[in-house]
Protein backbone atom coordinates (compact mmCIF):
# COMPACT_ATOMS: atom_id res chain seq x y z
CA UNK A 1 0.00 0.00 0.00
CA UNK A 2 1.53 3.44 -0.86
CA UNK A 3 0.08 7.02 -0.01
CA UNK A 4 0.69 9.22 -2.98
CA UNK A 5 1.46 12.84 -2.70
CA UNK A 6 0.42 14.82 -5.52
CA UNK A 7 3.70 16.92 -5.84
CA UNK A 8 7.16 16.14 -7.54
CA UNK A 9 10.49 14.98 -5.14
CA UNK A 10 11.98 17.82 -6.82
CA UNK A 11 9.92 20.74 -8.86
CA UNK A 12 10.04 20.48 -12.38
CA UNK A 13 9.30 23.60 -14.41
CA UNK A 14 10.43 23.74 -17.65
CA UNK A 15 9.40 26.93 -19.52
CA UNK A 16 10.79 26.07 -23.16
CA UNK A 17 9.78 23.38 -24.99
CA UNK A 18 12.04 20.90 -26.79
CA UNK A 19 11.37 17.81 -28.26
CA UNK A 20 15.08 17.17 -29.00
CA UNK A 21 16.16 17.24 -25.13
CA UNK A 22 12.59 15.04 -24.47
CA UNK A 23 14.39 12.53 -27.09
CA UNK A 24 17.25 12.35 -24.69
CA UNK A 25 15.89 12.40 -21.54
CA UNK A 26 13.23 9.92 -21.82
CA UNK A 27 16.27 6.77 -21.88
CA UNK A 28 15.81 7.71 -18.18
CA UNK A 29 12.23 6.61 -18.54
CA UNK A 30 12.68 3.40 -20.53
CA UNK A 31 16.29 3.07 -21.22
CA UNK A 32 18.44 0.20 -20.14
CA UNK A 33 19.54 2.24 -16.89
CA UNK A 34 16.08 3.98 -16.35
CA UNK A 35 13.31 4.28 -13.30
CA UNK A 36 10.91 2.22 -14.70
CA UNK A 37 13.89 -0.68 -14.45
CA UNK A 38 15.06 0.53 -11.37
CA UNK A 39 11.75 0.64 -9.59
CA UNK A 40 10.57 -2.62 -10.86
CA UNK A 41 14.33 -4.39 -10.07
CA UNK A 42 14.14 -3.91 -6.51
CA UNK A 43 9.94 -4.05 -5.64
CA UNK A 44 10.56 -7.23 -7.20
CA UNK A 45 14.14 -7.91 -5.79
CA UNK A 46 12.83 -7.40 -1.83
CA UNK A 47 10.56 -10.33 -1.43
CA UNK A 48 13.55 -13.09 -1.61
CA UNK A 49 15.80 -10.81 0.38
CA UNK A 50 17.41 -12.92 3.20
CA UNK A 51 17.68 -9.76 5.41
CA UNK A 52 14.52 -7.97 6.39
CA UNK A 53 16.12 -4.82 7.08
CA UNK A 54 17.41 -4.41 3.37
CA UNK A 55 13.96 -6.77 2.17
CA UNK A 56 12.73 -2.54 3.95
CA UNK A 57 15.55 -0.48 1.80
CA UNK A 58 14.70 -2.20 -1.24
CA UNK A 59 11.06 -0.85 -0.86
CA UNK A 60 11.81 2.50 -0.08
CA UNK A 61 14.63 3.16 -2.94
CA UNK A 62 12.03 1.27 -5.12
CA UNK A 63 9.07 3.37 -4.22
CA UNK A 64 11.33 6.60 -4.54
CA UNK A 65 12.60 5.12 -7.76
CA UNK A 66 8.38 5.33 -8.79
CA UNK A 67 8.72 9.16 -7.73
CA UNK A 68 12.20 9.57 -10.10
CA UNK A 69 9.79 7.66 -12.82
CA UNK A 70 7.80 10.45 -12.17
CA UNK A 71 9.86 13.80 -12.27
CA UNK A 72 11.57 12.32 -15.75
CA UNK A 73 7.99 11.86 -16.90
CA UNK A 74 7.05 15.15 -16.46
CA UNK A 75 10.21 16.73 -17.98
CA UNK A 76 9.28 14.80 -20.70
CA UNK A 77 5.92 16.44 -21.08
CA UNK A 78 6.96 19.50 -20.38
CA UNK A 79 9.49 19.61 -23.03
CA UNK A 80 6.88 18.11 -25.54
CA UNK A 81 3.80 19.96 -24.40
CA UNK A 82 2.11 21.23 -27.90
CA UNK A 83 4.77 19.50 -30.40
CA UNK A 84 3.73 19.71 -33.82
CA UNK A 85 4.57 17.31 -36.68
CA UNK A 86 7.04 19.92 -37.67
CA UNK A 87 8.86 19.93 -34.33
CA UNK A 88 9.41 16.55 -33.99
CA UNK A 89 10.88 16.67 -37.69
CA UNK A 90 12.79 18.69 -36.89
CA UNK A 91 14.28 17.37 -33.57
CA UNK A 92 14.43 13.82 -35.18
CA UNK A 93 11.76 12.25 -32.89
CA UNK A 94 9.37 12.10 -35.92
CA UNK A 95 9.79 8.45 -35.29
CA UNK A 96 8.48 8.55 -32.02
CA UNK A 97 5.38 11.08 -32.78
CA UNK A 98 4.23 8.45 -35.28
CA UNK A 99 3.45 6.12 -33.06
CA UNK A 100 2.79 7.60 -29.68
CA UNK A 101 2.05 11.77 -30.63
CA UNK A 102 2.92 13.50 -27.16
CA UNK A 103 2.05 10.60 -25.55
CA UNK A 104 4.34 9.55 -22.63
CA UNK A 105 5.96 6.02 -23.66
CA UNK A 106 8.83 3.89 -22.21
CA UNK A 107 11.85 3.87 -24.29
CA UNK A 108 15.49 4.29 -24.75
CA UNK A 109 16.92 7.21 -26.41
CA UNK A 110 18.28 4.90 -29.09
CA UNK A 111 14.59 3.55 -29.86
CA UNK A 112 15.08 0.21 -28.30
CA UNK A 113 11.50 0.06 -26.62
CA UNK A 114 11.48 -0.89 -22.71
CA UNK A 115 10.84 -4.59 -22.15
CA UNK A 116 11.86 -6.64 -18.71
CA UNK A 117 15.22 -8.06 -19.62
CA UNK A 118 16.18 -4.36 -18.59
CA UNK A 119 16.56 -5.24 -15.18
CA UNK A 120 17.02 -8.79 -13.17
CA UNK A 121 15.51 -10.60 -9.83
CA UNK A 122 17.67 -13.79 -9.15
CA UNK A 123 16.62 -14.67 -5.59
CA UNK A 124 20.39 -14.52 -4.30
CA UNK A 125 20.65 -11.36 -2.21
CA UNK A 126 24.11 -11.10 -3.06
CA UNK A 127 23.74 -11.87 -7.17
CA UNK A 128 20.92 -9.05 -6.83
CA UNK A 129 22.53 -6.55 -4.66
CA UNK A 130 25.65 -6.08 -6.86
CA UNK A 131 23.05 -5.86 -9.20
CA UNK A 132 21.78 -2.99 -7.88
CA UNK A 133 25.15 -1.51 -7.37
CA UNK A 134 25.99 -1.35 -10.74
CA UNK A 135 22.24 -0.07 -11.73
CA UNK A 136 23.13 2.83 -9.98
CA UNK A 137 26.49 4.00 -11.67
CA UNK A 138 25.00 3.26 -14.54
CA UNK A 139 22.17 4.94 -13.85
CA UNK A 140 24.50 7.93 -12.56
CA UNK A 141 27.04 7.48 -16.06
CA UNK A 142 23.33 8.28 -17.79
CA UNK A 143 22.51 11.18 -15.78
CA UNK A 144 26.16 12.77 -16.26
CA UNK A 145 25.99 12.22 -19.65
CA UNK A 146 23.16 14.16 -20.38
CA UNK A 147 24.23 16.80 -17.67
CA UNK A 148 27.23 17.17 -20.49
CA UNK A 149 25.28 17.65 -23.79
CA UNK A 150 21.78 19.84 -21.97
CA UNK A 151 22.25 23.07 -21.79
CA UNK A 152 18.68 24.36 -20.42
CA UNK A 153 19.15 25.13 -16.64
CA UNK A 154 15.51 24.07 -16.13
CA UNK A 155 16.26 20.82 -17.15
CA UNK A 156 19.86 20.57 -15.69
CA UNK A 157 19.04 21.01 -12.20
CA UNK A 158 16.18 18.86 -11.79
CA UNK A 159 19.01 16.34 -13.84
CA UNK A 160 21.20 17.21 -11.55
CA UNK A 161 19.22 15.93 -8.04
CA UNK A 162 18.81 12.84 -9.76
CA UNK A 163 22.15 12.17 -10.28
CA UNK A 164 22.76 12.94 -6.61
CA UNK A 165 20.10 10.44 -5.42
CA UNK A 166 21.73 7.61 -7.60
CA UNK A 167 25.09 8.17 -5.58
CA UNK A 168 23.34 8.32 -2.59
CA UNK A 169 21.36 4.72 -3.13
CA UNK A 170 24.98 3.52 -4.53
CA UNK A 171 25.92 3.91 -0.83
CA UNK A 172 22.63 2.42 0.63
CA UNK A 173 23.23 -1.03 -1.29
CA UNK A 174 27.18 -0.65 -0.48
CA UNK A 175 26.12 -0.62 3.48
CA UNK A 176 23.41 -3.31 2.80
CA UNK A 177 25.78 -5.89 1.16
CA UNK A 178 28.08 -5.67 4.28
CA UNK A 179 24.76 -6.24 6.21
CA UNK A 180 23.81 -9.32 4.20
CA UNK A 181 27.15 -10.60 4.28
CA UNK A 182 27.43 -10.64 8.04
CA UNK A 183 24.81 -13.13 8.15
CA UNK A 184 26.39 -15.47 5.91
CA UNK A 185 28.79 -18.01 5.99
CA UNK A 186 31.43 -15.32 5.02
CA UNK A 187 33.81 -18.13 4.05
CA UNK A 188 30.88 -19.23 1.81
CA UNK A 189 28.77 -16.65 0.74
CA UNK A 190 30.06 -16.73 -2.98
CA UNK A 191 29.27 -20.51 -3.30
CA UNK A 192 25.70 -20.54 -2.82
CA UNK A 193 22.04 -19.34 -3.18
CA UNK A 194 21.46 -17.67 0.34
CA UNK A 195 17.81 -17.53 0.03
CA UNK A 196 17.60 -21.41 -1.10
CA UNK A 197 20.30 -23.33 -0.33
CA UNK A 198 21.31 -21.74 2.56
CA UNK A 199 17.21 -22.48 3.99
CA UNK A 200 17.58 -26.32 2.67
CA UNK A 201 20.88 -26.38 4.08
CA UNK A 202 19.52 -25.37 7.81
CA UNK A 203 16.84 -27.73 7.45
CA UNK A 204 19.46 -31.32 6.31
CA UNK A 205 21.39 -30.10 9.40
CA UNK A 206 17.98 -30.22 12.15
CA UNK A 207 17.18 -33.08 10.32
CA UNK A 208 20.76 -34.82 11.04
CA UNK A 209 20.44 -33.45 14.75
CA UNK A 210 17.35 -35.69 14.66
CA UNK A 211 18.68 -38.60 13.53
CA UNK A 212 22.33 -38.38 15.59
CA UNK A 213 19.66 -38.05 18.66
CA UNK A 214 17.89 -41.03 17.92
CA UNK A 215 20.78 -42.88 17.26
CA UNK A 216 21.88 -41.85 20.96
CA UNK A 217 18.66 -42.91 22.53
Amino acid sequence: MWNYEKRLQFPVKIRKACPRTASLIISQFGGPDGELAASMRYLSQRYTMSDRAVAGLLTDIGTEELAHLEMVCAMIYQLTKNMKPEDAREAGFEAYYIDHTAGIWPTAAAGVPFNACEFQSKGDSITDLFEDLAAEQKARSTYENLIRVIEDPDVLTPLKFLREREIVHFQRFGEALEKVKTTLDEKNFYYFNPEFDWQIGRQQNKQHDRERETMTI
